[in-house]
């Protein structure tokens, strides 16, 4: 994946863009787990914060929710 992100537009937003077309593709199911921080930025070969702040994204515009101690999951529709 990490030879498809654009270096011109902010990383964090292309991951978001993808986990979001996941969620909508069934890729990711309701409910199901998302790859947790460490996956997410081995997968895109970016840093941790540029993940985290990918997925604070997402929980801001309701996509995945957060449950502390067991990881993000996609949020019920």
């Amino acid at each position: 994946m990490s030879a498809d992100l654009d270096r011109s537009r902010p990383i964090w937003r292309q991951m978001a863009e993808a986990i979001s077309e996941r969620i909508v593709d069934g890729t990711y199911a309701p409910a199901s787990r998302v790859p947790c921080i460490v996956e997410l930025s081995a997968e895109f070969a970016i840093t941790a914060s540029t993940a985290q702040k990918a997925l604070a994204h997402l929980r801001d515009t309701g996509e995945v929710r957060t449950e502390l101690g067991l990881g993000t999951f996609v949020a019920d529709r």
